[in-house]
């Protein structure tokens, strides 16, 4: 009786549902599509794959370790959208962050998490073949974080040495984090170099106020992190949003521009 009683509350809600679900999602999050969806995006030309990476690292006692995760979640987005025919990888949040004994860089903080810089590249190594594997032809390696530049430039280059006689490539994004202008346009503002800083100060703290401020501890923004080895160099109380969206547009603007010119110089 019971199992028969469930029979029309299975087929009603099949019903229901099957309109939306017959719709592929508009997202251009690798893992939130099924793989024949992936397969058929693929196919209609969709052959670009962002790699993006993020260090999980020490941000001042203001902000949280995953700073890099939801500001580079919130760029790759609008990259891909920008492009039109790209999806992203699941985000990578374990790069190299210093050495583990004795403790260096960011590992000196609670909460960090660092890869040797050969396993980092192997692991992008293996996501990168992968990707290619499935008939993406251009893949992209962008990083939100300094540790994880030099790892995936390596890369890029080891593999598309490998590759020359392959369709596919890999594209080192470097202006993206390097060569975005966001520095110099915040001077142009009247910021100082003391209070933009270099780490967790008015950049860093802008951009996560920008895409996820309910991740800043407002009550513990000062300058200098308000102690000696707090983390954090520069002024994050100059921090606002408009500051941090204007710093994510630029971001995305250089990496659109470079990604579009080395696609661009293969064909």
């Amino acid at each position: 009786m019971f199992a028969r009683s469930l029979v029309p509350l299975l087929v009603l809600t099949f019903t229901v549902s099957s309109p939306a679900v017959a719709q592929p999602p508009d997202t251009v999050w690798l893992d939130e599509l099924t793989w024949t969806e992936v397969r058929d995006k693929i196919k209609s030309g969709t052959t670009t794959a962002i790699v993006a990476t993020a260090g999980t690292e020490q941000n001042g006692p203001h902000m949280v370790l995953g700073k890099h995760k939801f500001i580079i979640a919130a760029a790759a987005e609008q990259i891909a959208r920008e492009l039109g025919n790209a999806l992203i990888a699941p985000l990578v949040t374990y790069v190299p962050e210093g050495n583990l004994s004795p403790p260096s860089g960011h590992m000196r903080f609670p909460g960090a998490i660092t890869l040797p810089n050969e396993h980092f590249m192997t692991l992008l190594e293996f996501a990168a073949r992968s990707l290619a594997v499935h008939g993406f032809t251009d893949i992209v390696f962008i990083g939100d974080s300094g540790g994880n530049q030099r790892g995936m430039e390596e890369v890029s280059r080891l593999l598309n040495t490998k590759w020359a006689t392959e369709p596919a490539r890999v594209h080192f994004i470097g202006d993206y984090y390097a060569n975005n202008g966001f520095r110099q346009w915040l001077e142009l503002q009247g910021e100082t170099a003391d209070n933009i800083g270099s780490h967790a100060g008015i950049s860093d703290t802008s951009q996560l106020l920008a895409v996820a401020p309910e991740h800043i501890r407002l009550n513990k923004l000062a300058p200098q992190g308000g102690f000696d080895d707090s983390g954090v160099s520069g002024d994050p109380t100059r921090a606002s949003v408009e500051y941090g969206q204007k710093g994510i547009a630029l971001k995305v603007e250089a990496a659109v521009k470079q990604i579009n010119a080395l696609i661009g110089s293969r064909e």
